[in-house]
This record gives structure tokens, sequence and C-alpha cells, in this order.
């Protein structure tokens, strides 16, 4: 049996292999210690005696000893999860390609010739979104947020290129030209509408960074993971920015997990 665990900012996700099956989980994150790893295998009920490798990656988890209970803990660099996980998820064989990270922040990767290189990240992504609407709204549930902004209609709140111009270039007049720039004279907005602005805002930038990552590695396409991505409001914002650039985003399901899959795969490879 082989066990991975991705210690992430807000979120601590965990993959079981076993007999080619896999088995997912997550808990909220604490600190990366032995005490933490203990509180997991209880929770999920693993079996140590059965347990043939652990990987870690995320946080500062590269601080863990070498070995947990006898059992030999191989610490991923994230940049390798990440690239792993995209494999591993999105079934791409040794092609170039690149892969977007969208957690609490957000983390971009190019696969080329076999070798995953960091492209950079942006501190905009899921904790971004609960930190500013715990200030906002005084909401910090994710889930929640997400069905507000559903209902809202962020047009009450952001400039779109058809209020501020009749005509730029080939740009569509329901393209944001400023975020919350309504905000400043209208004091009659909802909260629906303020959780839409504000999701599709974290979904243009991390839309933005994304494709400006994929023009500058000559790709078409971006293939994401996180749990920030799942958010429907955000990934149409996203997914918006990407088409400016005529870049495709590729979005499959348990993507959420993407990093722990990769941090399996490696050793599974290796």
């Amino acid at each position: 049996m082989l066990v991975a665990i991705d210690f992430g900012i807000t979120n601590t996700d965990v993959v079981v292999s076993r007999d080619h099956d896999k088995k997912f989980y997550s808990f909220p994150s604490k600190s990366i210690t032995t005490k933490f790893i203990d509180h997991i295998f209880n929770e999920i009920k693993l079996e140590i005696a059965n347990t043939d490798k652990i990987a870690v990656t995320g946080g500062k988890s590269s601080d863990l000893s070498d070995y947990y209970n006898g059992i030999p803990v191989i610490k991923v660099n994230e940049v390798d999860a990440i690239g792993h996980g995209a494999i591993a998820l999105y079934d791409i064989s040794d092609e170039s390609f690149v892969a977007v990270s969208a957690g609490t922040g957000t983390a971009c990767i190019h696969h080329h010739n076999g070798k995953f290189n960091h492209l950079g990240g942006i501190s905009v992504g899921g904790g971004t979104l609960q930190g500013l609407s715990k200030s906002l709204m005084n909401i910090e549930n994710a889930k929640e947020i997400e069905e507000l902004a559903k209902k809202g209609n962020r047009k009450e709140l952001d400039f779109l290129i058809g209020d501020v111009v009749n005509e730029i270039g080939a740009l569509n007049p329901e393209i944001t030209a400023s975020n919350f720039g309504k905000a400043k004279h209208n004091k009659n907005f909802s909260i629906e509408s303020t959780a839409s602005s504000l999701s599709n805002m974290i979904g243009e930038v991390i839309g933005t960074i994304s494709y400006l990552n994929a023009l500058l590695c000559n790709e078409d396409k971006v293939f994401f993971l996180g749990r920030t991505s799942l958010n429907k409001v955000i990934k149409l914002g996203i997914e918006d920015r990407l088409k400016l650039a005529n870049i495709t985003g590729v979005f499959k399901d348990n993507r959420e997990y993407g990093n722990v899959l990769g941090a399996l795969r490696f050793i599974q490879s290796n």
C-alpha cells in the first residue's frame, strides 16, 4: 500500500493506493508534524504494517523525518508534484504542456523534454477568495461564497469594456475593464453581486497568468489542478480570460487532488 499526502495551506489531501485502487481524503490543514500524520492514519484507519511508502509534498513537509514508524517518507518537490499530477490526471505522455495549480495561491509549471520547470506563481487564489469575502461580507465558507456568486450580477460592481469605450480592438464589450470599478459610486449593490464580482476577479487573474505562461511556452492549452478551479464562477472567469488569447483550459474531475496524485505517481515511478 502506498500513501501520498499533500500539505496545503488550507487543505491537506491524501490518496491511498492499494492494488491499483485509489481512495481520496481531505483534512483541514494543521502543523506538519508526526502527530498530524498519526491523526490522518487513525482517521482513515490505515494499517502501518501494510504501508510500504509515504510520499509527502507541500508546505514544509521536507522538514519531516525520513521515516514514519519505520516507513520510508519520500519528500516530493511541489513542482514535481504538480507536473506528475497533470500527467496522471490527464493521461499526458511525453509532450510539452503547461499546468496550473490553483489552490490557496496559484502556481504554474511547464513540462518540456522530460523536465518540470517552475514558471512562477501568484498569491491570488482560494485564500484570496475566503480572506476578502470574510472582510467584505463576513463570509468565509467557500461553498457559500460560490452559491452567492451564482445568484449575483457583477455588472453592479464591474465596469465592462462596453461601459467605458465604444470600441477597443477586437475586445468583446462584455469583457471586464475594471473589477469593482463601480463600487466607489454605487452603494446599493447586493452581497450576491459582491461575491460574483470577487469570484470573477480571482478567475480573471488566474486566467491571465495562465494564458501569458501558455503563450510564453508556445502552448495552446493549459491543464488545471487545484480546488479553487472547482468554483464555477471562478472557472468561468478563467475561461473568459483564456479565450482572449485563444488558449484552451482543460478541467478534469478530481483535479482538486492533482498535487497529491503527482506525489503518488512520483513514488510509483521512482
